[in-house]
This record gives structure tokens, C-alpha cells and sequence, in this order.
């Protein structure tokens, strides 16, 4: 059983990984999905989601006669990130704190 990603969980993964470089479509979602189970029809609305609130810009560059687009975070996209990984740290610390009680050999 998957657990699934919210939304938000989404954004803030494509952020995070866009703030360590810019990436093409399919490279961020293989990135992705080398972590989690999601289909690259769930990652262009993520992306087209984050360009309309203006977290990501884009760019083309020439690859093999083709171009391909790239995702660039942009500074809202920086703090919008910041915001999610707070929420992130405090809802995770609270779910392990119920889901972890008393676990001290990971049984």
C-alpha cells in the first residue's frame, strides 16, 4: 500500500529538487519516481500548477534537434518552499510522535 502525496507534499518536492538545479520535464519526474510511486500524468499538472502561481519559470534549450523545457524556481517559488518544509517538520515531528511512541528497535 502507497501512502498518497498531498498537493502540497508535491509542490514541495519539485521545489526542493528544483532548488538544487534546473531540470527538464521528464528528468525531474524520473527523479521523482525513483522515491515515489507517481506517473508522469500526475507530474505536468504539478507543473503547470507551480508556473501559474509563478514558483517556477521556464526556459528552452536545443537538445537533438528538439527543445526541451526547463523548470527554474523561481524567488516566490524559494519561499514558498521555505513555507512547506516548515508545515513539513511540523506534521511529520507530530505523526511520529503518536506513530513512533515507544519504538526503540523499529518494531
Amino acid at each position: 500500500m502507497a501512502m498518497q502525496l498531498s498537493s502540497d507534499l508535491m509542490d514541495g518536492l519539485v521545489l526542493a529538487l528544483l532548488s538544487k538545479e534546473d531540470l527538464y520535464g521528464y528528468s525531474l519526474t524520473k527523479q521523482v519516481q525513483e522515491r515515489f510511486a507517481v506517473s508522469e500524468s500526475t507530474m505536468y499538472p504539478v507543473l503547470r500548477r507551480l508556473k501559474k502561481r509563478d514558483w517556477v519559470t521556464t526556459y528552452d534549450e536545443p537538445f537533438e534537434g528538439r527543445n526541451r523545457r526547463y523548470y527554474k524556481i523561481s524567488n516566490l517559488g524559494y519561499q514558498e518552499m521555505a513555507r512547506i518544509q516548515e508545515e513539513w517538520r511540523y506534521f511529520s515531528s507530530k505523526v511520529n510522535e503518536i506513530m513512533l511512541a515507544g519504538d526503540t528497535d523499529g518494531k
